[in-house]
């Protein structure tokens, strides 16, 4: 068994593609129409191979109420890993991602809290690997 496609709701499609592409550096796989909504994916360059995000609709409204309570409680939708923390930071403040905060350290884990634009908040961790 393994991962190859997970979700993270977004409040406009359009808008997160923009920043999953171009601050992010994900690359789009798929947009397909489906009615008023897309089947929209992207991967991650660095990432395993065969494994996509679903950038999906946030339109059902329990779906919205929760997701607006774990933003405004800081509580992060998703979690994504590098390698370079502090580069990935400086880059990503470049290019105006919005941070909650400065990099932070936690047992072996440096990570990193930021906006996705979208309604989410996304954790940034690079693990010591040493």
């Amino acid at each position: 068994m393994k991962i190859t496609l997970t979700s993270i709701p977004v409040n406009d499609q359009g808008q997160a593609i923009a920043f999953y592409t171009d601050k992010l550096g994900f690359v789009k796989k798929e947009d397909i129409a489906m009615g008023e909504h897309r089947w929209l994916t992207v991967t991650a360059p660095e990432g395993a191979p065969g494994v996509e995000l679903l950038l999906e609709p946030l339109a059902f409204p329990p779906a919205q109420e929760y997701y607006k309570t774990l933003f405004e409680a800081g509580i992060p939708a998703a979690q994504f890993e590098t390698d370079e923390l502090d580069r990935e930071v400086e880059k990503m403040k470049t290019l105006g991602v919005v941070f909650r905060g400065e990099p932070q350290e936690m047992d072996e884990v440096r990570y990193v809290i930021f906006e996705d634009s979208c309604g989410n908040i996304i954790c940034l961790t690079q693990k010591d690997r040493s």
